[in-house]
């Protein structure tokens, strides 16, 4: 070996190592149940496997705001980190998930309606069951006040008045957490995972975290007012796939360029540039969801455009980019890009 080739792989080993260590993994579930949709749930047999992985593994689980203070402030991790959240505070939460968490002692995170709550909806848990929750160390946090599409806007809305109702919105659900928890975390799940630049912006502007349904691993280059989640009920539940995305990493990425998430242009295209790579680019690849590989063209050595062959069809699409670390045989980084595609 060489002596040029030798240096390029010891840089490459230790880039690849010193970016792992500043990422984790944020896993999403719904419902832990045998009798409600599978498409969001998975059974208390399948979620404790799961949880025998995170142990048998050693994988370090820790609560939510200990990930995001640690990444925002670009402070190390210890490898193979994950957290664990709930989306919409379901009764099978604490009936089914809450003891099998105790049980193996992991930390975890309820994302909640507190309308819904207030309402006595029966499908949610009240305000008494996510106390005794927050007791033994949930964290309960912003799913808004009844789970809306918070970018859309009413018929004849303008921009300002969508942006007044929605500030009232975020801000009226986390004052009832507040009252009724004590937590004043400032992370928002998005409903159903939907958003665009307008609400990334108001999300901002609030001092929010905006967390989405979009697949991938966290770092000190996400964007914070869209951090991915691994689903990780119905079919993402299986576990030799789930695997392989807890080990997966955050692609190290400047600067993210597209329209919107939500848009009209179709097909959508976005250019990544990378800060730093630990990949090949020939391994470099981009699947658009129900068509197949994505065309991608290298704008220069570390930006990429991505673009889908065909138009998507109306509602959510996703490019899922992925490609094997250099310096870590087995491991994937791993980027989702969401869309929502409208008339």
């Amino acid at each position: 070996m060489t002596f040029k080739k030798m240096f390029h792989l010891v840089f490459a080993v230790l880039l690849g190592l010193s970016l792992r260590a500043h990422g984790a993994v944020i896993l999403q579930y719904h419902h832990v149940s045998e009798s409600l949709p599978a498409v969001t749930s998975v059974s208390s047999e399948t979620f404790t496997e799961h949880m025998q992985y995170l142990k048998d593994n050693n994988f370090n689980v820790i609560p939510l705001d200990e990930l995001i203070t640690s990444l925002q402030a670009g402070q190390p991790l210890t490898d193979k980190t994950v957290a664990i959240t709930f989306d919409d505070g379901y009764k099978n939460n604490y009936e089914e998930a809450a003891p099998i968490l105790e049980k193996f002692g992991y930390p975890y995170t309820i994302f909640v309606n507190p309308k819904l709550i207030d309402e006595g909806k029966s499908y949610v848990m009240t305000w008494q069951q996510l106390k005794e929750l927050s007791n033994k160390g949930a964290l309960i946090s912003n799913h808004t006040q009844v789970h809306n599409y918070l970018h859309r806007k009413q018929p004849g809305e303008s921009e300002e008045a969508w942006l007044a109702r929605t500030k009232k919105d975020i801000l009226s659900a986390q004052q009832r957490i507040k009252e009724e928890i004590g937590h004043d975390f400032k992370y928002l799940a998005y409903p159903y995972g939907e958003f665009n630049n307008s609400l990334q912006q108001l999300v901002k502007s609030l001092g929010f975290v905006g967390i989405g349904q979009h697949s991938g691993a966290v770092g000190i280059h996400s964007d914070f007012t869209r951090l991915p989640r691994f689903p990780a009920s119905g079919f993402y539940s299986k576990l030799d796939t789930l695997a392989t995305k807890l080990d997966s990493q955050a692609f190290a990425i400047k600067q993210l360029s597209y329209s919107d998430s939500v848009t009209n242009e179709n097909p959508p295209s976005i250019s990544i540039q990378f800060d730093m790579q630990d990949f090949h680019k020939s391994q470099f690849a981009c699947y658009v969801s129900g068509i197949g590989q994505a065309d991608l063209t290298w704008l220069s050595k570390d930006t990429v455009k991505i673009t889908s062959p065909e138009k998507l069809k109306k509602g959510r699409s996703r490019f899922n980019c992925t490609a094997p670390s250099i310096a870590k045989k087995g491991s994937y980084y791993w980027f989702s890009q969401p869309w929502v595609i409208v008339p």
